[in-house]
Formats: C-alpha cells, sequence, structure tokens
C-alpha cells in the first residue's frame, strides 16, 4: 500500500468519500504525485515523482481519468471549501474568470479552431486548434510568497457553436457558461461576499445585470471600447 506524506494527508482524505475504494487508491497516487509534481501534471508524471515509473499496472492509473465514475465538479466544491478555510477564512471573497485555450489533437471530439491570444500580436491574427476552457481561480495573497496567486478550483469546458450544431443543441456563449459558474460558486459560498474579476471578454450588459441582481455578489470588468456611459458615478460612500 503506498504511503503518502504525513502533511498532505489532512487535505486528501476530504475527497476520499467521493471515490470507490478501488478507485481511490489509484486516485490519492495521482493527486499526491500532482501536488508534487514540476512542470506537466500528467499521469506519467505523477507516477515518475511518486516512484511507479515501473509500476507493471500502470494503465490501472488512467482509468481513473477516462473510466471511472466519480464527479468532478463534486471535488471542485470540496477543493474550494478548503482553499477558503486555509487562505481566507473571513472577510470578502476575490475571484478570477478567464477563458483559456488548451493545443490538442485532431481525435478529441470537442475540438474547434479558435483564436490563439497567446501567438497573436495586434498585428499578426494567429489560430490553433484546441478546446476552449473556462477557469475560475481564488485570488488570495500567499503569506510566503508576498504576492497574490490564482488558485484554480473549477474549470468548465465551452466548446465551438459547430460542435453543437453537430448534435442538434443549443449552442451556450462564453457569458452564459460564466454566469452558470457564478451561480454555482454562490450556491456553494452562500455566506460570503463574493467579488469576480474578469476581462472585457465577460462586459456583457445582460451577465451584468444577472450577477447584480445576485446577493453580495459582484462583477467587475474593463469597459468595451464601444462603451457609452450617460451618468457619472455615484458619490463614493465613506469608509
Amino acid at each position: 500500500m503506498q504511503t503518502l506524506p504525513v502533511e498532505l494527508l489532512p487535505f486528501i482524505v476530504e475527497f476520499q468519500p467521493f471515490f470507490s475504494k478501488s478507485v481511490w487508491e489509484n486516485a490519492q497516487v495521482l493527486l499526491t504525485g500532482a501536488i508534487l509534481s514540476i512542470g506537466k501534471r500528467t499521469v506519467t508524471a505523477c507516477l515518475r515523482i511518486m516512484g511507479k515509473s515501473d509500476d507493471p499496472h500502470f494503465q490501472n492509473y488512467h482509468r481513473v481519468l477516462n473510466r471511472a465514475q466519480w464527479l468532478a465538479i463534486t471535488l471542485s466544491r470540496v477543493l474550494l471549501k478548503l482553499l477558503v478555510k486555509t487562505f481566507a477564512p473571513s472577510g470578502a471573497l476575490l475571484f478570477g474568470t478567464d477563458g483559456t485555450l488548451e493545443r490538442r489533437g485532431d481525435k478529441v471530439s470537442a475540438k474547434g479552431i479558435y483564436h490563439d491570444p497567446l501567438r497573436s500580436s495586434k498585428s499578426h491574427f494567429v489560430k490553433a486548434g484546441g478546446l476552449r476552457w473556462l477557469s475560475c481561480m481564488l485570488l488570495v495573497k500567499i503569506p510566503w510568497a508576498a504576492a497574490v496567486w490564482a488558485l484554480p478550483f473549477l474549470t468548465v469546458l465551452y466548446p465551438s457553436e459547430r460542435y453543437y450544431q453537430k448534435r442538434g443543441r443549443q449552442a451556450q456563449t462564453l457569458n452564459e457558461r460564466a454566469w452558470q459558474l457564478i451561480q454555482l460558486v454562490a450556491r456553494w459560498l452562500p455566506n460570503r461576499t463574493l467579488v469576480f474579476v474578469a476581462d472585457r471578454s465577460f462586459a456583457a450588459v445582460r451577465l451584468l445585470k444577472l450577477v447584480s441582481e445576485l446577493p453580495a455578489v459582484s462583477l467587475i470588468t474593463r469597459l468595451r471600447l464601444d462603451a457609452a456611459l450617460y451618468d457619472p458615478p455615484p458619490p463614493p460612500r465613506p469608509g
């Protein structure tokens, strides 16, 4: 049986009830390996750092991700509560929301062709094939790092319109997925003040109006280039 670091046990056991006994034996190895790995956190990298690079049953660890039945959204909730308890037990919570492109091969069914912001510039437009993800991160100041870190706890896929059309389904926009994500986090943390920060991709009137109707939830974005302001901001409140 794999012996895990004592320092990690109090955190890892929080996830145990959501796996079957057989899957948990392999899942905790991957979870610990992902924490300890440097660079890409692939299954191979996790096994290598856990001393299992020569394990003859390495395929069992891959099956945790491609065959075993468990709910990622349930684990996301557990992870968020651990992060809040550890780094932000009181006060308002600040979240970052942003989209990212994962470049993948042709065999991924939800793959699409999208604008690649990292490789593009003002004068050069680059496209890339891959998966579009929307991530939500808890923004906290890490005491020993003297900086604010973005700690991701929930990532959802938002495929292209073509992906939905091929399956006869209504496509969901980035802002619709963001609204679902914000509602979910608000349900998970009903007694806290939540502030979401995003770029101008989320500066949509409908999304901002929906968020404004949620109690103790705010969304801060950059103004669009074509934004029209008709009234000055209200005077600041004391404090």
